[in-house]
């Protein structure tokens, strides 16, 4: 039986896609191309170059290939682009999951692990946002996230479908060795874009208000290394396989780093200056997204092993020097 990586080409998901095949598991890769490479999957893998809302492509892959379990990286996420076009998001990310589910259930496939996100929690009441923390997106992106873990809590109900949401916070880093990594047609992640800056594709760093609610006047945010998000997907598949039922949890730090930390942090992990420069607010950014992830630790036994800021600014610096136009260079 086979885990199926919706999305498996896209940055996460290409290294879900990798977790699992060092560990002995077989996996079968969806994904629409739009954002993700194929050059990031091995040849060697089950691809379909499927949108996730054709649902009879997406029936056929099931017809195909003996699916146990699936993984669910095939959503929209860029929170400017979703307060611009909202309807997309809710097409793309809600509607998605409706036809994916109902493609589940028709295969008796019971069993999914969704990446959801801090974008759901909006402007939080805790400092330190735990599972409990009272979710009140502020844009289309977080709300649709919030109402595909919905379907899901009432998929479990009508029909015994279970799954495992992650809440997770910003996401950076690469594979150790650089051979796969972060590279999106336009990017908006902060790490690549500060990275970009030090390889001398960009001008400078533009940092998006400095009177935000927080010491230093940025935006907060907590950073979890890519390969630590797919280590704990892993471990939220076998909670599934193992009979558990349904779950949320958040990955994260427990640290906060804002923006103009993280700069400084990657001129230390580059030795390169990285000019920077402080531009208007963004719509729909929040003053502080800190995660508490004591849940995933103590139930999934969630272990990061990038603790490290810094480590983890390098190991996407490795990736961004080795294949400084991305994917275009393999």
């Amino acid at each position: 039986m086979a885990t199926l990586v919706l999305g498996g080409a896209g940055y996460i998901g290409s290294h879900m896609v990798d977790r699992l095949l060092e560990a002995g598991r077989d996996v079968v890769v969806v994904d629409n191309l739009l954002t993700g490479h194929r050059a990031s999957v091995p040849e060697n893998v089950p691809f379909y170059e499927v949108d996730i809302r054709d649902k009879a492509a997406l029936d056929e892959v099931f017809e195909k290939e003996s699916i146990d379990q699936v993984v669910h990286f095939a959503a929209s996420s860029i929170v400017p682009e979703s307060m611009s076009d909202p309807l997309k998001y809710f097409d793309n990310n809600t509607g998605g999951m409706i036809a994916l589910l109902e493609v589940m259930l028709k295969h008796n496939v019971k069993n999914i692990v969704f990446s959801s996100t801090a974008a759901t929690y909006g402007i939080p009441e805790d400092a330190l946002i735990s599972e409990t923390t009272p979710q009140k997106p502020i844009n289309p992106y977080g709300e649709s996230k919030l109402q595909m873990e919905h379907i899901m809590r009432w998929a479990d109900e009508a029909y015994g479908l279970k799954w495992v949401a992650l809440r997770y916070f910003n996401v950076a880093g690469a594979k150790e060795d650089g051979s796969i990594g972060e590279d999106h047609p336009t990017e908006t992640h902060l790490v690549p874009i500060i990275l970009q800056v030090a390889l001398g594709e960009r001008d400078k760093v533009m940092m998006f208000g400095d009177d935000y609610n927080t010491p230093d006047g940025f935006n907060v945010r907590d950073y979890v290394h890519v390969m630590d998000l797919a280590d704990a997907h892993i471990l939220a598949l076998d909670y599934l396989a193992a009979g558990n039922d349904s779950n949320q949890f958040n990955l994260g730090s427990a640290n906060g780093f804002s923006v103009k930390e993280m700069v400084e942090a990657a001129r230390k992990a580059t030795g390169e200056p990285i000019p920077a420069e402080v531009g208007p607010r963004r719509a729909g950014d929040p003053d502080s997204l800190v995660a508490s992830s004591d849940k995933a630790r103590d139930i999934l036994d969630w272990t990061p092993k990038y603790d490290n800021v810094e480590t983890i600014i390098k190991t996407a610096w490795t990736w961004h020097q080795q294949h400084p136009h991305g994917y275009e260079d393999r």
